[in-house]
């Protein structure tokens, strides 16, 4: 798994990145001028729920090596934009996978895996060779054919999106996907997403390791 920020939100008025957008926004709210520790503001607006002033900044993240089964996840957030690469378009003769550690770590079941996955892969080149279309032929493909997708989110939709999936209920590849992510955009925009960040190290380090 790959994750990549390739975009933020910038602050055309100054040097503040988008935390600087967020703090206007919410100034603006309560006619406030802008004084005193932009993050103390931040953090009080974040604690009374006055979320909806987050919204005005957003990350763009390429992902890179996920599965299929992990991007049926991360599509039913709904407040966002995806581009994913398509099996309607893109030759997946020699598909890359993804597994669990769970089959990986078992030798017996990584050979009904080996197995499955050679009559996927003859299937799927057999069904080219006789001029099946490739929107047709990946309906052999399982969910564990690697994917790549471009993600847009806001950052309450950011949030939203931690708080579920960064969870000891979650399952664990899109988990993981969720620590990436943070890991990525925590940098940028410290205020809204390090102090969860470092909550989550101190509650579940194991999710780090």
């Amino acid at each position: 798994m790959e994750v990549e920020l390739i975009g933020i939100t910038h602050y055309l008025r100054g040097e503040s990145g988008p935390e600087g957008l967020i703090e206007h926004a919410g100034r603006i709210c309560y006619r406030s001028e802008t004084r005193g520790d932009p993050a103390t503001f931040l953090r009080a607006r974040l604690r009374e729920g006055h979320e909806s002033i987050i919204e005005h900044a957003v990350a763009t993240f390429d992902i890179r090596g996920i599965s299929r089964a992990c991007s049926h996840q991360l599509v039913r957030h709904r407040l966002a934009s995806y581009s994913q690469e398509s099996q309607r378009y893109v030759d997946l003769s020699e598909p890359e996978w993804v597994l669990p550690d769970s089959i990986v770590g078992d030798p017996a079941s990584l050979a009904v895996w080996e197995q499955f996955l050679d009559q996927v892969t003859a299937a799927y080149q057999a069904l080219r060779e006789r001029g099946v279309r490739k929107e047709d032929a990946r309906f052999v493909l399982p969910n564990a054919t690697a994917t790549r997708i471009v993600v847009t989110m806001n950052f309450r939709e950011l949030l939203h999106f931690f708080r579920l999936r960064i969870t000891p209920e979650a399952q664990w590849e899109i988990r993981r996907l969720g620590i990436r992510m943070l890991e990525c955009v925590a940098p940028h925009a410290p205020t809204i997403f390090g102090d969860f960040l470092d909550t989550l190290r101190e509650q579940h380090p194991a999710f780090f390791v």
